[in-house]
């Protein structure tokens, strides 16, 4: 019996609730199981990603017209009603009531049938909820709907402005009064980080963020440089009708439409690696060198560390670390597709130090936050929780302090983040430096998020020479 998209939406949001993987690999292997078409399966990761990242907002527009406690609705009913919420708000291409009807039919797939009448009158209410008008002014009777796009491609390029879905009445925060309440329930963050951002960025630049975070973030490749120039490999892409346009990295290509990665010309070959412009900073500041011994200290999933066996024209060593036996073999799985040589795996055991060494160089890109990678991770603005940053900062700061004792005296320490936290970044760097003797910063570089890309930090220590 064949399985439809909407119900693997549902299946797929009840394993991410379980936090059994992140998104994208639980849709990718849940699409290719229920074997769906291409348009199926672009469904499935709008409507998965979509409700995730908008779910406090969902959950805004739902409450007023739930009369019971949360907790006494089911949790797959509650993935429901936020599935026809998003698709009746958020959706226009589809019709309103297909979204209704189809929702309701889904209650007996996920083992409630009996809150069928429940779901459709509820979702009944959201579609007189939601009008077909827009505007470009936030309001309590005004949901955050989509980027500007009459501005070409980048969001800073529009300015950051985006449009609101007009509602018959007001249902969220005023964005006037209550600014804070207002930013978490319009563009979907818990409390606590639309506090933090507030105080930090000012409301202008949160909604900024708010819309680029809720929208879906860009393709980027990496052109294998030991296999094709990005020119030659954007003649390839136009044979076959697919844009890219150059980015600011000199290897970094943006995709204006999103693509299946091993669709695309050269995957098998190696041609390209997925990463993000941001994240291609990080391994070029570095400034490795063929011939040189270099420590990757958290490598998975590698694309920093075939990244930097790239920068050294595919001759010298990289010593690729982690603590995580599945994430390490994508290290080594890449690295051969790639056509990579020289990159060494280690598995680390649980508070096992890095390999001795020493080495000419060393990257952390430390586990962090993920803030400055909402956008393609979701679920992070719900686990994240502020009691965390403690134990993350702990472990960044003694991940540094390891990894710059491995480098040989003159070399060169790259600490990386994909977070937009100051103490998970310039906080840990100034740490360490007041800490060891002989360790200088060289250089640093924020990524702001949508600008253009993913958020992020690195910063470059140089070790005195002896």
């Amino acid at each position: 019996m064949s399985i439809t998209a909407r119900q693997v939406a549902a299946d797929v949001l009840n394993r991410s609730r379980s936090r059994d993987g992140f998104a994208a690999e639980l849709v990718d292997d849940a699409v290719n199981a229920a074997n769906l078409s291409p348009q199926d399966r672009r469904f499935v990761t709008q409507l998965v990603f979509g409700v995730i990242r908008r779910g406090g907002t969902l959950d805004a527009l739902l409450k007023p017209f739930i009369h019971l406690p949360t907790h006494a609705v089911q949790d797959r009913v509650w993935d429901l009603l936020r599935l026809g919420a998003f698709q009746l708000t958020f959706l226009t291409h589809v019709p309103k009531h297909a979204a209704v009807h189809e929702t309701v039919e889904l209650a007996e797939h996920v083992g409630a049938p009996k809150a069928k009448g429940f779901v459709n009158g509820v979702l009944r209410r959201i579609a007189e909820l939601t009008t077909d008008e827009f505007t470009d002014a936030p309001g309590a009777a005004a949901v955050p709907f989509a980027l500007v796009e009459s501005a070409p491609t980048h969001l800073e390029r529009a300015g950051g402005r985006g449009s609101y879905r007009r509602l018959t009445k007001p249902v969220l925060p005023d964005p006037v009064t209550d600014p804070a309440p207002y930013f978490a329930a319009a563009f979907s963050f818990p409390q606590w980080l639309a506090n933090r951002w507030l105080k930090r960025y000012g409301a202008d630049e949160c909604v900024r963020l708010g819309f680029w975070f809720n929208a879906a973030p860009p393709l980027w490749v990496r052109v294998n440089k030991l296999r094709a120039s990005r020119e030659s490999y954007r003649i390839q892409l136009a044979a076959q009708t697919i844009e890219a346009e150059a980015g600011e990295h000199p290897q970094s290509l943006r995709f204006p439409q999103h693509h299946s990665i091993r669709d695309l010309p050269g995957y098998a070959e190696g041609d390209f690696a997925v990463q993000d412009h941001s994240s291609m900073l990080v391994a070029s500041a570095l400034g490795v060198q063929p011939g040189m011994r270099v420590l990757d200290a958290c490598a998975a999933p590698g694309g920093k560390t075939t990244h930097l066996m790239e920068l050294m024209d595919g001759r010298g060593h990289v010593t690729a670390c982690d603590i995580d036996p599945k994430r390490l073999e994508t290290v080594a799985a890449l690295a051969q597709r790639m056509r990579l040589t020289g990159i060494e795996t280690v598995l680390l055991k649980d508070n096992e130090e890095f390999p001795a060494g020493p080495f000419d160089a060393a990257l952390v890109d430390v586990p962090c936050s993920n803030t400055g990678v909402i956008g393609r991770r979701p679920e992070v603005r719900w686990r994240l929780k502020p009691n965390e940053f403690e134990y993350l900062i702990r472990l960044q700061t003694r991940l540094l302090i390891l990894a710059a004792d491995r480098v040989k005296p003159g070399g060169a320490v790259v600490y990386s983040t994909c977070s937009i936290e100051p103490d998970e970044n310039e906080g840990v760097v100034k740490a360490v430096l007041r800490g060891m003797r002989g360790l200088t910063l060289e250089a640093e570089h924020h990524s702001v998020p949508g600008r253009p890309s993913d958020g992020g930090y690195w910063a470059r220590l140089r070790k005195a020479k002896a």
